[in-house]
């Protein structure tokens, strides 16, 4: 194979995770609306009789379809189906960032303004959202979330081949920590997914992060 041959497979292909082939793949927004004279997040409550991660709180979110043009469709695809918002009522989408977790999961974060007067005017799906609560975005500013971990333990199979790597089976494995964010208002405790993803997106706004 010549360097142009190459070349024109590298200019074809499709972005990948590197090292995560068959990752799965999702997008979110954060919604965001003025209520109070002041920028509120959005958050979904999701149904208790959903089979994953019932009553849990996170973002309009979902998987990439084969149909979906690009990750940003997704999000507003997932916000239509999830809380009733119509793509023209969805200004400003923005790229945040993407997510790869340890467990085969990357997430296209995004955030949008929504033009609706209240919490009052979206539509939840009741077989996805059980329901839904905005926070003021200067809380996030004010208060840093408590920080807990998790420690992922890496055992290699039995037949691991420690015969052809230096050092044999006293060669050290990495060690993973996963630090979990969690964020407490009212009676809300937002953490997992959701919180990683807001904790990044409130470290932007403040410039702790380009």
């Amino acid at each position: 194979m010549d360097y142009k041959a190459l070349n024109k497979i590298i200019e074809n292909h499709q972005s990948e995770t590197l090292g995560i082939p068959d990752n799965r793949k999702y997008a979110i927004i954060i919604p965001l609306i003025e209520k109070d004279g002041e920028l509120q997040i959005v958050f979904e409550v999701r149904s208790k009789n959903m089979r994953r991660q019932p009553g849990e709180i996170c973002f309009p979110g979902g998987k990439v379809d084969e149909d979906d043009l690009s990750t940003s469709e997704t999000a507003v695809r997932e916000l239509n189906e999830e809380l009733g918002v119509q793509e023209e009522q969805v200004n400003d989408v923005e790229y945040l960032g993407l997510l790869v977790t340890p467990f085969r999961l990357s997430v296209s974060a995004y955030t949008g303004f929504i033009t609706l007067d209240s919490e009052k005017d979206f539509q939840p799906n009741p077989f996805e959202v059980d329901s839904i609560f905005t926070v003021p975005l200067s809380f996030f500013l004010n208060n840093r979330p408590e920080i807990h971990y998790i420690n992922v333990d890496i055992k290699p199979d039995q037949d691991f081949p420690y015969n052809n790597i230096p050092n044999g089976k006293t060669y050290e494995l990495q060690k993973v920590q996963y630090e979990e964010h969690f964020y407490y208002f009212k009676d809300y405790v937002i953490w997992g997914l959701t919180a990683r993803i807001l904790n990044d997106f409130i470290a932007i706004i403040k410039g702790d992060r380009n």
